[in-house]
């Protein structure tokens, strides 16, 4: 699984924690920025991570800022992007599980390094559950 990471400036910390849980793991993933906590626009990196993962370079997509919603936001406009804000387990497992989830925003103002790496594991290894809830992960794509 390739998974493709970004963040704004309120989510580099956390990215970098994350970044470090992958590495861990032996994921193959490619940051897209940002590197430094100089203010810069999340609408950029939703956008550039969400064209990565629709275009099928990557499976997977993680987007971070202060509290997920605006990066999330972003991602979201890109055609063919389910990007899912998440702030517990429940909610992780259920993206995947039930919508079928290509990307996972989390909040670096909002999050412990813990629960994110949490969030995370569960995202990575949850699948789809397809059935009944094919036919409406299609409604979202026809959007």
């Amino acid at each position: 699984m390739k998974i493709a990471l970004a963040s704004d400036h309120g989510g580099l910390a956390l990215k970098e924690q994350v970044k470090a849980y992958l590495d861990e793991e032996n994921y193959d993933y490619h940051d897209i920025g940002v590197d430094t906590d100089t203010s810069v626009d999340y609408p950029i990196y939703g956008k550039l991570a969400g064209e990565a993962v629709a275009s099928g370079k990557y499976d997977r997509g993680i987007v971070f800022c202060g509290t997920g919603i605006g990066i999330s936001i972003a991602a979201n406009k890109v055609h063919g992007i389910r990007c899912a804000l998440v702030t517990n387990e429940f909610m992780a497992e259920m993206s995947r599980k039930h919508n079928n989830a290509n990307m996972l925003a989390l909040g670096g103002r909002v999050l412990s390094p813990d629960m994110a790496i949490k969030l995370v594991e569960i995202f990575l290894n949850t699948d789809f559950e397809g059935d009944r809830h094919q036919r409406r992960v299609a409604m979202l794509d026809e959007m």
